[in-house]
Order: C-alpha cells, then structure tokens, then sequence
C-alpha cells in the first residue's frame, strides 16, 4: 500500500494537486512510485516494436524483410514526432477548446523545470506515446511486400490522426465515450481495433500481392519462420507491462491490480495457444503451421487488454481461447475474400480487438478499490446490459472511425506519391529497388534476368549481395589471383609433360600395363 509516511512521495502528490482543478485531467495525480513504474513500462513496450520488427519480417518473403524493417524503424520516430507534435494534444489538451470529440492543448509538448508537474505531464506523455506508435505499426505488416516506402513514410507521419482522435474518445476524461463509462484498460479498442481496422483498410486499398491467389488460398510459406516465433516471444515480454502498466501506476490499491493484469494477461495467451494448437492440428492433418500457433497466442493477448484486471482466472482463459478461435479462423477467411494481409494484422488485431472490447460489457467485475467501470459490471456478473451496450458503440465508433479516416488519408498520400510499388519493383523485392540491399538465393537474380528488356536494371545488377565484402575481394583479385594463376599454368605445363613421357613409354611410373 502507499507509504504516505514517505516524504518524497508526500511532496510529490502535494505538488501534484496544483494540476487537479477542474481543468487539469486526474491522469496526472500521479506519486513518484506511479512515475517510476509507468515510465518503466513505457521502455519496456517500446521494446515490442522489435518483437513487430522480427515478426512482420518473419512472414514476408526474404527480398522484403529489410523493408518492412525500415519501416518498423520509421514508425518510431515519425509517429513518435507527430505524436509529440499534436497527438497528445488532440487525445489530452486539456484547454477550454477541448470537447468531446477532440482534446486541445499542450501542442509540441514541454514544460517548464520549474512547474512541479513537470514530471507527471512527461510520464503520461512517454506512456501514451508508447501506445501510440504501436497503432501504427500494426498497420505495416498488413501493406507488407508491395507498399511504396516513401508513401508509407508519409502515412506514418500522419497515421497519428487516426489513432489519437479516437483515443481521447476512450481514455480522456471529456471524451464522449468514457463519459458514457466505456471501459478499456489497456487498448483491445484504441491500440488493437484501431490499428486492425486501419490495416484492413490499408490492404483493400493496395491490393493483393502480385500472383498471391493465383494458385490458389492458402498461406504463402513464411520467410524466416525463426524470427517470428522470436517476434512473439518479444511481443509476449512487451504485453505483459502493456497490461499491468495501465493501472497507472502501483500506489494505493493499483499495486494489487498491476499483479492481477500481469497474470491474467499471461493465462489468457495461455487460453490462446490451447486453440492455436488444436486448430492447427486439425485443420493440417496432424501438423503444425507455425503462423496459427503465433496468432493463436496474439489474438489470445489482445483479447485480454481491454479488461485485464477486471477478470477472474478462468474467464481469462476463456476470453482468451474464444480470442484465438477468432483469429485462426477469420484468417483464411479474409483470404478466402481476397483480402491480401501478410502477417494477419486484421484478424489478430482487428477481430480480436472487436472480441476484447465486447468481452467487458460481458465479464468485467467492478473492483471495489478502483474506479475502472465507474461502478459497473458486465452481463456475467448482474450488471444488465449497459455496459455491453456501451462496448458494443464502442466497436462501432472505432472500427468505423479508423476504417474510413485510412481510406481517405491513403487516397490523399497516393494522390502525391503512388501508394503501391510497380509491378516490375514488386517482383523484383523492395529491399532491393528501395534500400539497396541485393539477396542471394530468393529469386532476386532470376527476377533482374527476365525483366531487364522491361526497364533499366544496370544500376540494380550491379549492386553486390550482401553478406561479401568487395575490398576483400578487389584485394585478393589484384594481390594474388596472378600468382595463382602462374602456379596453375606451371602445374598445367608440368601435368603435359608427365602425360606425354608416360604415352611414350619413358616414364615406367605411368607405362601402360598390358
């Protein structure tokens, strides 16, 4: 419990209250324990975007894997930057223009090192900021393998739009749904349904990859199914302070509930790979596909956030495992509608999102000691049907908000810079015509060989492979490739003549033997 004989923390919330007048939202009343286990759990979820990094780069082909890298990469710093710039401003300025639909205020955040909220204003910054720039990531693995990358530069630059907005909805104390007593803990809506959405809409608008569904629905074969089981383990790590950090702090009673997010987090992935197992198994003949498994486990994860402490265990298990179910099974479904997502981002993330947020309105149980549900608790436990009613608007407001604002934000990006890579680009692989970087093995070469009378290659098939080192090799070729050669042509000369001796019958070593 809090130590309020502490007089650090003591000074802190004194110094915090100055923020809580009518104007100032509560998410800053935070002690210096709260700041400490936030910004905590803000570094560790920045981690999860090398979990996406090495799962999305896992499912791709290998002549794309550096790509959708880069743009993992890219999503940290230019979504972070306009997150800065004016996300959090329109999730949670608290200015007099703000309203229910979008917050105002604290545009290009900063604070004075004189003003005693200097650090709550940063910790709830670099938290939210966290989630942010998840959002957007999740909607790269869905344009894999066909996406320009300057496009997708521009659109995660201004992807904020999309997730923010619909945020404050959710998290801001003005924002029209919370002020109905939508509950969302952790993000199953704003991050995942959010985010699952947008790369429905993303995948719709480029369009299927070159051939995909020429030979027919099922999965393409994984690039490196190694780094995307290392992806989820990453992810899994990430989840669990995704989860229990969003108590906001462990003062007072949040401690408590930060274990039970924790835990409940875990056995509903737990749930989750129960599925995923049984579904691949059946549906393979006995065999495991690597993909089922690791979406199995993720839908599992996202179903969970969005009540992660308000769950018992074996409801956990349960939202998990029906999470999971979801997942597998809507993934060949929305190939069977031609919808081409690489990675699975809609149904891991979108449709498991849509189950998460729906799972409150059924499960939740109000805890006593925090104000999470205002009181209110879901069907499941005598709460009637407002709860769920107010999830269900939820879906509604969010899924179409995200679907539509991504439809209309990539028409305007492609009405500058074409959203799709050419066709000769695309068989070709973008790590090559984008950043340079020339694989061996994956049909690069082959490609560059049955294209080259459709556009100039030179450029391209002089681009060395990587994994060689050209000075290493300019040096052997000038150094000793001619002394080499002389030995080879002594040894050529020599060969002849012992050749010669022995046809002659001089030579009794090699005299032919009757």
């Amino acid at each position: 419990m809090e130590d309020t004989a502490d007089p650090g923390a003591a000074s802190v919330q004194r110094a915090n209250q100055t923020r809580l007048q009518p104007a100032i939202p509560g998410i800053y009343n935070l002690t210096q324990e709260d700041s400490n286990w936030m910004v905590t759990s803000a570094f560790i979820i920045f981690t999860m975007q090398t979990g996406f990094g090495l799962l999305e780069s896992g499912c791709v082909s290998q002549k794309n894997e550096i790509n959708i890298m880069m743009k993992n990469l890219v999503d940290i710093f230019l979504g972070g930057f306009t997150y800065w710039l004016f996300g959090f401003a329109t999730s949670f300025g608290h200015s007099t223009l703000r309203n229910p639909f979008i917050g105002w205020g604290d545009f290009a955040l900063d604070s004075e090192d004189s003003d005693p909220n200097m650090g709550a204003l940063f910790t709830v910054f670099l938290f939210q900021m966290s989630f942010a720039t998840t959002a957007t990531t999740i909607v790269s693995g869905a344009m894999a393998e066909r996406c320009n990358f300057k496009a997708y530069c521009v659109f995660s630059f201004l992807n904020t739009i999309v997730y923010c907005i619909p945020a404050g909805w959710v998290w801001s104390e003005t924002g029209f749904l919370n002020e109905m007593g939508v509950v969302d803990i952790a993000g199953s809506g704003p991050v995942h349904l959010v985010g699952g959405m947008s790369a429905l809409a993303s995948a719709i608008m480029l369009g299927p990859r070159l051939g995909r569904y020429d030979l027919g629905n099922q999965p393409m074969p994984l690039g490196t199914p190694v780094n995307a089981v290392m992806g989820l383990f990453v992810l899994w790590w990430g989840w669990l302070a995704f989860n229990s950090g969003s108590t906001l702090g462990v003062s007072g009673a949040k401690w408590h509930y930060s274990a039970k997010a924790a835990v409940m987090t875990l056995l509903a992935s737990f749930g989750g790979g129960f599925m995923g197992l049984g579904y691949t198994l059946v549906r393979n003949a006995g065999n495991v596909e690597v993909i089922d498994l690791i979406n199995g486990v993720l839908g599992a994860l996202v179903s969970v956030t969005a009540g992660c402490f308000l769950y018992t265990s074996w409801e956990a298990l349960l939202i998990g495992f029906i999470g999971a179910g979801i997942t597998c099974s809507t993934m060949p479904l929305f190939d069977w509608l031609h919808v081409d997502d690489p990675v699975g981002a809609t149904s891991v993330h979108g449709m498991a999102g849509m189950w998460g947020v729906l799972s409150v309105g059924l499960f939740a149980s109000a805890p006593p000691d925090m104000p999470a549900t205002q009181g209110r608790s879901g069907v499941a436990h005598g709460g009637g049907f407002y709860l769920l009613g107010v999830q269900t608007l939820s879906v509604l407001c969010l899924s179409g908000w995200s679907f539509a604002s991504t439809m209309v934000l990539l028409w305007l990006i492609d009405k500058v810079v074409p959203i799709r890579l050419g066709p000769h680009e695309e068989l070709i692989g973008a790590d090559l015509v984008e950043h340079r970087v020339k694989h061996e093995g994956v049909g690069v070469n082959e490609a560059l060989a049955i294209l080259a009378d459709h556009f100039d290659s030179a450029l391209l098939s002089q681009i060395r492979s990587i994994g060689t080192n050209p000075g290493h090799e300019a040096y052997l070729a000038t150094h000793f490739k001619p002394a080499k050669l002389a030995r080879q042509r002594d040894n050529k000369d020599n060969n002849v003549a012992v050749l010669m001796r022995a046809l002659s019958g001089d030579d009794k070593q090699y005299a032919w033997v009757d």
